[in-house]
């Protein structure tokens, strides 16, 4: 069904979310259907939710905007704007928004006061080439990607010529030195802890198919021992995604009416269940009171769904 012609379902359990594997079924709340909250973006990205203003608030990359979605009132409005093309964004353990920014090729935080202090723009004096989606560890340490997607038109940045390979950063919490965490991913671009912060997954968008690689990760930030978590084969491309406290993965995913919406594995790589949405999802976090609530940043639209289970910390 076209987005323009969609409408939540009046029953229950939502056929738009779909088991498939029983695994699944404990993560699914029959008496909840999924909502579009707000409508009118042309590329949703990056949402994260602020529970102490009871708010989320997310990206529209090629709009150069973010808007903000008030759980209070259900209403949405624009938060920033311009926003340098704002893409991925989180919340640091101070609380404090990050955000990736394509047009000025940077990582930026938002202090309280709303003023903005730069992160990262450069390594070893060269310029980033557009950060693309960003996590914080429970040590403060700000991991980024870096794929090249915001220089290669004037869509959603400008076209500039690229000075960096595509790389993974770190920046470390307390200097704010910025390192080469992984490098040799094609694309990397969607990325975020397991549980106990021991493994990385990052989304190498590139590849063929589409894969999500799996790395350890040491007490000193060092990764090792890469590998192919999930291979999307032809079921579908994922983009950015969240982790929940058991460790499944719950991945923005489409390019296809029937594939669209969020694809749900186990930390096997096991798929288990579906969330089927009229349009290609870019992007997901989990808020609410109880960090049990799925938001789905899709292309045009703001969608949520209540889940039987909760984002970990941090995500």
């Amino acid at each position: 069904m076209p987005a323009d012609q969609w409408s939540p379902s009046l029953r229950y359990p939502d056929p738009a979310i779909t088991s498939l594997d029983k695994k699944f079924d404990k993560y699914r709340v029959m008496l909840t259907n999924v909502e579009r909250l707000a409508t009118g973006t042309q590329w949703g990205e990056g949402p994260v939710w602020f529970g102490d203003a009871r708010c989320l608030i997310w990206s529209d990359v090629p709009g150069n905007k973010m808007w903000r979605w008030d759980e209070a009132t259900g209403q949405a409005s624009v938060f920033r704007a311009p926003s340098n093309n704002g893409n991925g964004n989180t919340r640091d353990r101070q609380g404090r928004l990050v955000s990736c920014e394509h047009l000025t090729r940077r990582v930026t935080r938002t202090e309280y006061d709303g003023s903005i202090t730069v992160i990262a723009d450069r390594y070893e004096g060269k310029r980033l080439n557009s950060p693309n989606d960003v996590v914080v560890k429970s040590d403060g340490s700000i991991w980024f990607t870096d794929p090249a997607f915001g220089i290669l038109s004037n869509y959603e940045g400008e076209i500039a010529q690229s000075e960096l390979p595509m790389n993974v950063y770190r920046v470390d919490g307390k200097s704010g030195a910025i390192s080469v965490v992984a490098d040799g991913i094609n694309a990397p671009n969607g990325l975020a802890f397991s549980p106990d912060e021991k493994k990385i997954y990052i989304v190498e968008s590139r590849a063929v198919p589409r894969t999500i690689l799996s790395f350890d990760v040491s007490g000193d930030a060092k990764l090792s021992n890469r590998k192919v978590l999930i291979d999307s084969g032809p079921q579908g491309t994922p983009d950015g995604f969240r982790v929940d406290i058991d460790g499944n993965l719950w991945c923005g995913w489409g390019m296809s009416p029937e594939l669209d919406g969020v694809r749900v594995f186990t930390k096997e790589g096991e798929p288990i269940g579906h969330i089927a949405l009229p349009e290609r999802c870019a992007n997901v976090c989990f808020g609410g009171r109880h960090r049990n609530r799925l938001f789905m940043a899709a292309a045009h639209s703001l969608y949520a769904v209540y889940t039987n289970t909760q984002g970990v910390l941090g995500g």
